[in-house]
């Protein structure tokens, strides 16, 4: 990379389904926040863009309402063109939540595999077209600039086979139907910190809990994944705001059958239909519901239900692990919602788990009692840091090295 410092920044883009997030980093050994961008309720009438200050400070702001992805994106790339600072950009990173088996770590952004991308696209749309939308933008302004795509299930594709394959005919195994796992790039930004924060722990056992609008839980052993909960699609494992997660495969046969609900219509039922809002029949937000519990069943219900889950995980990989030497909460759910926190660690004393309120209450970065045998940690999660990184190691040609090594 060549330039001024002024010139030395890189900006990074993680689209969702009605979301995205660009981050604008000062190019150094440890990136630096500039800016952030975030565009909201895209497609919605609601819909607005929002850039704010290292201070949190709103730069500017703007209505967009019923405005699609690009839309957005052009929004996003108008006003940091109009402010000169699209001038100082030294590459793009992309979030890429699905890389499918063959991508293990990130790599330039060529035609080729973005059309390796669309072939993905089905089993993800909620994220690989809108991504692939947002790689399209940055195309079409700034051709010769360098892009990469960092994958959200990179950090897992090391797991143990056993961990890594499903109880069906070999072949499909060979094809590519296997267990990939997602938040790749949050277990890494984890890893990352906890060797700031805790770095005899960074290499022990640990389990760590994404817990947002998508969750998962990850065993990860000396900095390498060994096993998730998420699998094939982001829809596997935890119950999420509108994911069903693990399900008997039976019910999704008789849905077909009983019901005359095609892939399409069952995909958007176990993807946008279900989880919390499903159960609770009001809301996707865990906010909303942990409010509600006190006088509303359902969402009582819910709340249970997602804790119970969430339990079972942190038993199975205790046990995956062979012991337990910290557990980490991440994501809006897991850094902000104490009762989620407290419930999920109910009853796991047994597995030397033992939570202090007054602690958890305010969301210290260390929430276990004094005498708990297991560490349990609040860390906010960076995955935007994490592409920030990836991305200037691979533009920079510096060999990549995969952090869980």
């Amino acid at each position: 990379m060549t330039g001024t410092a002024r010139n030395r920044q890189v900006l990074t883009i993680n689209t969702g389904s009605s979301s995205l997030k660009a981050v604008l980093y000062a190019a150094r050994d440890r990136p630096e926040l500039v800016l952030r961008a975030q565009a909201r309720r895209i497609g919605d009438s609601a819909g607005y863009l929002r850039i704010t200050g290292t201070e949190n400070e709103t730069l500017f702001e703007r209505d967009l309402a019923s405005a699609d992805h690009a839309a957005a994106f052009e929004a996003t790339l108008d006003w940091l063109t109009q402010e000169g600072l699209a001038a100082t950009f030294a590459a793009i990173g992309h979030r890429v939540v699905h890389g499918g088996a063959r991508y293990r770590e990130p790599l330039p952004i060529t035609p080729k595999l973005t059309e390796a991308l669309r072939a993905l696209a089905p089993l993800n749309p909620d994220h690989l077209p809108q991504a692939l939308c947002g790689i399209e933008a940055i195309e079409r302004r700034f051709p010769a600039l360098p892009q990469v795509a960092c994958f959200d299930t990179a950090f897992h594709r090391d797991m143990p086979p056993c961990a890594q394959m499903y109880a069906l005919p070999r072949r499909f195994y060979d094809e590519g139907i296997r267990h990939l796992g997602f938040h790749g790039l949050s277990y890494e930004s984890i890893v990352t910190a906890l060797r700031d924060q805790a770095p005899a722990l960074a290499d022990g056992r640990l389990i760590v809990a994404h817990l947002g609008n998508g969750a998962s839980v990850a065993a990860i052993h000396r900095g390498r994944s060994i096993d998730t909960s998420m699998g094939y699609t982001p829809a596997a494992g935890l119950i999420m705001s509108m994911r069903c997660g693990d399900i008997d495969p039976g019910v999704l046969i008789d849905l077909a059958q009983r019901h005359g609900m095609d892939a399409q219509a069952i995909n958007h039922l176990i993807n946008r239909e279900a989880g919390l809002l499903g159960v609770s029949g009001r809301s996707a937000d865990m906010r909303d519901l942990l409010e509600a519990e006190a006088t509303d069943p359902h969402a009582a219900e819910a709340v249970e239900m997602f804790c119970y889950r969430l339990r079972q995980y942190i038993g199975a990989y205790a046990a995956t692990l062979g012991g337990l030497d910290a557990l980490i909460f991440t994501g809006g759910i897991g850094e902000h919602a104490a009762p989620v926190r407290e419930r999920a660690c109910a009853g796991l004393g047994f597995l030397g788990i033992e939570i202090d309120s007054e602690r958890n209450d305010t969301a210290e970065s260390v929430i276990s009692s004094d005498h708990s045998r297991v560490s349990v940690h609040v860390i906010a999660t960076d995955e935007n840091r994490m592409i920030a990184r990836h991305t200037l190691e691979l533009v920079n040609g510096g060999r990549h090295v995969r952090l869980q090594h």
